[in-house]
């Protein structure tokens, strides 16, 4: 996978969903001690956790949906604190090489926003959209998704809801790749060479950030791909995002025990 991953922080951010939950500050509307100032505020079990200190800027938030359901919320909130614990440990030790070396220090940040892709019976599938700074000209974004299985409570990676990423990468690899390249051109003023730079290959649909998603609120119809910087093109691109349909090849991709839970869209 070509994939470039984010700071550390982030990739704390992504662990896996077995991890203990960790404790997190409880609401309030602001509170500040020397230097630090916190505000975590929830309504009607959506959260959003601002902490600001000297070193950095951390900021962390899931919706109501996900909120609501007790074992996903502990699960989040587990990785908002193991986050908030590493940006703030990777910031201590930036503003000390700064020191060290004579160079200002910039403030260090981690923002990390949950968003509903779909709420379906069974399924709560979410994106997450994830910013870093951690010194240097510029910072760095990307994506995340995950799929709650409601009747088992546990995350599901949308990936491997599918036989294989093989499967997956046969079923809608060659449209994609064209809805790439075509974005690409248009990007970059000039078509695609295809004896090009690593830039230039076919991005597959398992080297991208899976979402699952819906258009009637009753099984998941389609399918959303974000390539972020540096997957499908340099950072001055940007990232790219397609949504394609559920076909009939996408069905036959799909592991039996989650069939139900999918339908084509035509």
């Amino acid at each position: 996978m070509r994939k470039v991953s984010l700071m550390l922080a982030a990739a704390m951010v992504l662990a896996s969903c077995r991890e203990e939950p960790a404790p997190v500050p409880e609401p309030s509307t602001a509170e500040e001690t020397g230097s630090t100032e916190t505000t975590v505020t929830v309504i009607n079990g959506a959260r959003a956790v601002v902490e600001e200190t000297d070193d950095f800027l951390f900021e962390y938030s899931y919706p109501a949906e996900a909120g609501n359901i007790p074992a996903l919320a502990a699960m989040l909130d587990g990785r908002l604190a193991r986050a908030r614990s590493e940006l703030s440990m990777q910031a201590a030790d930036g503003r000390e090489a700064a020191s060290d070396d004579g160079f200002p220090y910039n403030k260090y940040s981690t923002e990390v926003v949950w968003q509903v892709v779909t709420d379906l019976p069974g399924y709560l599938s979410m994106s997450a959209a994830i910013s870093s700074y951690t010194g240097g000209a510029h910072g760095n974004y990307g994506s995340s998704a995950l799929v709650w299985d409601r009747a088992n409570e546990i995350e599901v990676e949308a990936i491997d809801m599918f036989t294989s990423p093989a499967a997956l990468d046969e079923a809608l690899g060659e449209q994609l790749c064209t809805l790439l390249n075509a974005e690409r051109a248009k990007r970059r003023g000039m078509p695609v060479e295809a004896d090009g730079d690593i830039f230039d290959l076919c991005v597959k649909p398992s080297e991208s950030t899976v979402l699952l998603g819906s258009s009637n609120g009753r099984a998941f119809n389609r399918i959303g791909f974000i390539m972020d910087p540096y997957v499908a093109g340099p950072y001055t691109e940007g990232s790219y995002e397609f949504t394609l349909n559920v076909n009939q090849a996408v069905l036959d991709a799909v592991k039996e025990e989650y069939r139900s839970a999918f339908a084509a869209r035509n």
